[in-house]
């Protein structure tokens, strides 16, 4: 594993130690890496989301209803419901 030295403000490293006091984290370095997967978990969801959306303004202006939207919507819902 790699190695990897950071400085931190003073109330920034009382918040990690913290942290590894509560028994939560065995050490800064986990506590570190379990910011880091939830960093990286939240990027992901936001690239996934942010690909939903360009993929909706590239398919166009619907010549749907309002109306018909939300019937296929719970048409679908209820399709998935019965799976």
């Amino acid at each position: 594993m790699a190695s990897m030295n950071i400085s931190l403000p003073g109330p920034m490293k009382d918040w990690v130690e913290t942290q590894t006091r509560s028994g939560r984290y065995d050490n800064a370095s986990e506590y570190v890496r379990d910011l880091i997967r939830h960093d990286q978990d939240r990027a992901s969801k936001i690239a996934a989301m942010q690909r939903l959306v360009d993929d909706a303004f590239a398919s166009g202006v619907s010549d749907k209803t309002l109306d018909d939207i939300w019937e296929a919507a719970k048409a679908q819902a209820q399709t998935e419901r019965a799976d």
